[in-house]
C-alpha cells in the first residue's frame, strides 16, 4: 500500500528480516555463493525506467538463503559471512548479471509470538523459494522485491502473504556447455532473467 507504483514499474514486497546494513560490493558476473554445495543458478537483467530507458550505474543489492534455507546470519559457525549476497553496478545498458545458487523454499522463525499466531491461525510458516532485490537509481523510485521460483513449493501460500504474479519467475534449466562456459560454468545451471523497471522519482 506505501509503494504503489504506475506505469509498469516492478511491484515492491517486503524486506524481510535478514537485509545487512551493507552489502559486500562485487563485479558483474561474480558468484554470491561461498560454498558451492547447491545447483549452479545464473541471473540476468537490466535496470530500466518505466519508459524504457536504461539506467546505468543503477545499483542493485541482492540477497538470498543458501540450498537448504538458511541465510549467512542464521548459521554465522557455518556460512561464510555475506555468503549469498552482493551489491552490483548495472553497466552502460543497465545491465546485471551474477552467479549465485539455485534458492530453496524455507520456514520463517516460529520461536516467538510469529509462532504462536500461525499456530493459532492453522498456517504453515513456509515462504517460497526467491531471491531478494533491492534496486535504486538517480532520479527515481528506489524498489525493494523479490524474484519467485516458478513451480517453488509454497508459491500458492506464502507465509508472509509476499508473492505477486508479476515477480514469479522461471529458472530455466539449461544443459548446453557452450552457454555454461559463456557464464564461467562448466556444466547445468538455471538461468533465470528479470528485468527491473523503476518508476521516476517526480
Amino acid at each position: 500500500m506505501n509503494n504503489r507504483t504506475t506505469g509498469g514499474a516492478t511491484e515492491s514486497t517486503v524486506l524481510g528480516p535478514f537485509h545487512p546494513a551493507a552489502s559486500p560490493r562485487r563485479q558483474l558476473g561474480d558468484s554470491i555463493d561461498l560454498v558451492g554445495t547447491g545447483p549452479p543458478c545464473v541471473v540476468t537483467g537490466r535496470v530500466l525506467s518505466v519508459g524504457g530507458t536504461p539506467l546505468p550505474g543503477a545499483e542493485i543489492d541482492v540477497w538470498q538463503a543458501d540450498d537448504h534455507g538458511f541465510y549467512d546470519v542464521q548459521q554465522p559457525d557455518i556460512q561464510p559471512q555475506a555468503n549469498g549476497r552482493g551489491l552490483f553496478t548495472a553497466d552502460t545498458d543497465g545491465a546485471f548479471w551474477f552467479r549465485t545458487v539455485l534458492p530453496c523454499h524455507y520456514p520463517i522463525p516460529t520461536d516467538g509470538p510469529v509462532g504462536t499466531l500461525l499456530l493459532a491461525t492453522k498456517r504453515h510458516p513456509y515462504r517460497p523459494a526467491h531471491i531478494h532485490f533491492i534496486a535504486t537509481a538517480p532520479g527515481h523510485r528506489p524498489v525493494t522485491t523479490h524474484i519467485f521460483v516458478a513451480g517453488s513449493a509454497y508459491i500458492e501460500s506464502d507465509a508472509v502473504f509476499a508473492v505477486k504474479k508479476s515477480l514469479i519467475t522461471e529458472f530455466t534449466p539449461v544443459d548446453d556447455h557452450e552457454q555454461a562456459a559463456r557464464y564461467g560454468l562448466d556444466g547445468p545451471f538455471h538461468l533465470a532473467n528479470f528485468d527491473i523497471f523503476l518508476q521516476p522519482a517526480s
